[in-house]
């Protein structure tokens, strides 16, 4: 197979119809976020907006200070930033992502960056511009995509958005240019990586194994096994300084999950979470339903989001309005249509009706090589989405699978086959009209056999939309709040009826384009100019269902951290350091920790023993612990008393009389129900036992903070007698270093997740600094890491560009 590369460079024909193309992506962007553009607007993003609130601390330091906190105590007390905003100087790629989307907004961006990436992969497959940005859009325009920038999952939208590149590459390097391709997999796979979405690099490595068992069987059977694994060794020689490119933010992240709820416990009373992990009922919380499967054809197939509009054609419209709600009130309702089984869902997974019937004809006119490659890979990729529903498999691979323990949310498994599906589908399209050696008659008939099975299950769930009983678990909850729900589950059916007949009409105007194209009734250019356009509207309508205008507002991030009057009230307390509790909604909320020193917060990651202190006493109304963790003030949520002082709070630390020894971590979390935190300190003998139980009895030792900031806090001590400090601060042992008037000491825990430390009499200066050697150590990787691929990119492109003539492989 020739380079790539053309022995004569000409403007008009290699690079315009590219150029046109990006114009044309450009324009779509811009039209489907013309509030963005045109109105000064901003899309509300739930998760953005926590994350501004949960980083507030780090970034407002980074702006000062010009370093990285690397710790906030912002929320839950405190915690490593390093899940929440930490920038790495040594990654010198870190502002490519701007350069390549021409510094579009965020949001905009990121479609903008999914179109160019897929397409780059559609043309390294060989697809002419035309069908190549086809492609590209039928990838972006996945409903998933934009379900997930409406609810704010920004990382994982780009993951997604970089995951062709590595492709494009992976695929080059061995059924092309080697060097180019290698240089295309490292350079994708950094920007991949570098997101730091590790549940999409996974599903993105479980896509590149299956590729790499059916490359190894076909090379294999070539007798070139040697070739095969040269180019595997470069390949991997590539992902080694992709991931060392990001190796700070992989090696602090593995760091802190050890400690974090995705690490094992330490209670026995949690043996069952014994191993390193989540909970299994945590991760299949959002497990994708067997027959919810259907959505990838057929979008409403299960009712669509959690709260879909309510139409005034429907059943329920009807039904209320008769009820008496009024019409104000009926135009702003939303209704619970969905009636699959998982908690939550912000839309369905839908591939495109089209997409689904190209991929069917995939199967019979792509290559063996091809097609056993994307067809395992979407297979896999259901049986992983279906999670609890397919309990046998997915339990098995929960406990096996090196890492997969770590995730949640399963049914983000389709990711894969949202990949698969369309590289396939769009495959075939391609074999279509630019392969003119196939038999057309041949080709006829494989046309009509998939218009016949796609097609043929959408107008049977159409005709036959009865079978399903459209019961939702919700619908209980309903019934006893007199809702109209045989009215709900009436409309069920008819959104189920209404998609059904809707991806049959666009099957068949698509698979009549390409009949009619084998019957050369009309043009390689026609056709494709038909599909392409039946794609996007079929995706862009069903995309609007859940990521259209009314999503988007004016000044929503700041109208959302105006200050409130219990906020004001706080903040009138200009004291170095305590903590704000937010009683109505502490731990899903970080819109507190904008304005204080939240014990609550919003993170998918917090520490295990701060959520155990958290199940077992915060959310019990512990006192002792408030205190112990210098709770001054709650915000009640009411207007009457906004805020109320916690009485008690003990500071930022203090003396204590007495070290009481216990000896296990469940003993520990047990005596926190009835200990006196300000007199008496519980220590774990069985993880610390070098601290010994004491009674020092009553002192007039004090101990006051001084200095604060993130990652620094200074304290004048003045003790009457030896003693022992406890510190209002979170215990985490891989960073802080406690200092004794300039001089290294250890320091230990207490109360099952605060530090102590050991105080001679006299007067002192207590100094703890968080300088982790993690950070450090993979900073100065990352550097290394990105010198060395620039050089390796660059010298890529050398060695292509001096081998002009053509390579046979």
């Amino acid at each position: 197979m020739a380079s790539s590369l053309p022995a004569k460079f000409n403007f008009n024909r290699h690079l315009l119809p590219h150029l046109l193309v990006l114009l044309f992506f450009l324009l779509l962007t811009v039209a489907y976020f013309s509030p963005i553009f045109f109105d000064g607007k901003s899309l509300m993003q739930h998760d953005v907006v926590q994350f501004q609130g949960g980083a507030k601390e780090i970034t407002d330091y980074r702006a000062a200070t010009g370093e990285e906190a690397l710790w906030t105590n912002s929320m839950f007390s405190g915690m490593p930033a390093y899940l929440i905003s930490v920038k790495f100087s040594g990654d010198l790629f870190q502002y490519v992502h701007d350069l390549f989307t021409f510094g579009l907004p965020l949001v905009a961006s990121n479609v903008f960056i999914t179109l160019l990436c897929a397409y780059i992969l559609f043309a390294v497959l060989g697809l002419r511009p035309m069908l190549a940005a086809v492609g590209a859009i039928a990838y972006t325009f996945v409903s998933y995509n934009f379900a997930i920038l409406e609810a704010g999952h920004n990382t994982k939208s780009l993951a997604i958005a970089y995951l062709p590149l590595v492709l494009a590459g992976l695929i080059h390097a061995y059924r092309k240019n080697l060097w180019i391709g290698a240089a295309l997999f490292a350079f994708g796979l950094t920007m991949h990586i570098r997101v730091n979405h590790l549940q999409i690099t996974y599903y993105l490595l479980l896509i590149v194994l299956i590729f790499g068992i059916v490359e190894l069987v076909h090379w294999y059977k070539e007798g070139r096994i040697a070739e095969f694994f040269k180019r595997t060794a470069i390949l991997a020689i590539g992902a080694l300084l992709a991931a060392g490119v990001s190796f700070g933010r992989i090696y602090t992240t593995a760091e802190y999950g050890q400690y974090s709820i995705r690490g094992a416990s330490e209670l026995k009373q949690n043996a069952d979470e014994a191993s390193s992990g989540l909970d299994r009922e945590y991760a299949f919380q959002w497990s994708y339903g067997i027959g919810e499967s259907m959505t990838l054809l057929i979008p409403n197939f299960y009712g669509g989001a959690s709260q879909g509009p309510l139409e005034k054609n429907s059943e329920t419209y009807a039904a209320l309005s008769q009820a008496g709600m009024p019409a104000a009130q009926l135009a702003d309702a939303s209704m619970p249509f969905y009636w699959g089984d998982q908690s939550f869902v912000g839309g369905p997974v839908y591939m495109g009706a089209i997409i689904c019937f190209l991929f069917v004809l995939g199967l019979m006119v792509t290559p063996r090589r091809l097609w056993v490659w994307l067809l395992s890979a979407t297979i896999l990729s259901l049986f992983l989405a279906w999670g609890k529903n397919f309990a046998e498999f997915n339990y098995f691979i929960f406990d096996a699978l090196p890492g997969y323990n770590k995730f949640r949310a399963v049914s983000m498994a389709l990711v894969i086959a949202q990949v698969t599906m369309v590289l396939l589908a769009i495959l075939a399209l391609c074999r279509v009209i630019q392969n003119e050696a196939l038999d057309q008659k041949e080709l006829q008939k494989k046309i009509l056999i998939a218009l016949g099975v796609v097609g043929g299950i959408c107008a049977f769930f159409f005709i036959f939309s009865g079978i399903f009983d459209y019961v939702a678990p919700v619908d209980e909850q309903l019934l006893q709040y007199q809702y109209p729900v045989q009215a709900i589950r009436a409309d069920r059916q008819a959104m189920l009826r209404g998609d059904a007949l809707r991806s049959l009409v666009f099957i068949l105007l698509a698979g009549g384009a390409l009949y009619m194209f084998t019957k050369r009734k009309l043009s390689a250019f026609v056709t494709t100019l038909i599909v392409g356009f039946l794609i996007l509207v079929d995706l862009w309508g069903v995309d609007k269902r859940y990521l259209n205008d009314k999503d988007f507002q004016k000044d929503y991030s700041k109208s959302y951290f105006t200050p409130t009057t219990a906020d004001e009230i706080i903040l009138r307390d200009k004291s170095l350091s305590y903590r704000v509790y937010n009683v109505p909604n502490p731990f899903n909320d970080a819109r507190t920790s904008y304005f204080h020193k939240s014990i609550g917060g919003y993170h998918g990651a917090k520490l295990r023993r701060y959520q155990d202190v958290i199940e077992k006493h915060i959310a019990q109304g512990n006192m002792n612990v408030l205190n112990m963790l210098n709770t001054r003030y709650a915000i009640t949520g009411k207007d009457e008393q906004p805020v109320q002082q916690i009485p008690g709070s003990l500071g930022n630390a203090w003396f204590v009389q007495t070290v009481r020894a216990v000896n296990s971590p469940d003993e520990e979390l047990e005596t926190l129900k009835t200990f006196d935190p300000g007199n008496e300190a519980i220590v774990d003998v069985s993880k610390f036992p070098n601290v010994k139980p004491h009674v020092y009895g009553a002192s007039a030792s004090r101990i006051t903070l001084t200095e604060y900031k993130p990652n620094y806090l200074k304290y004048d001590a003045e003790a009457t007698q030896d003693g022992v400090a406890v510190f209002s601060e979170v215990y985490y042992k891989d960073g802080w270093q406690a200092y004794l008037d300039g001089k290294p000491v250890d320091h230990f825990r207490v109360n099952y997740i605060l530090r102590a430390m050991p105080i001679p009499n006299g007067k002192h200066v207590v100094e703890f600094k968080f300088e982790p050697t993690e950070y450090t150590l993979g900073n100065t990787v990352s550097l290394i890491s990105s010198l060395l691929l620039l050089a390796g990119l660059f010298g890529a492109v050398y060695v292509t560009f001096k081998r002009r003539k053509p390579e046979t492989v």
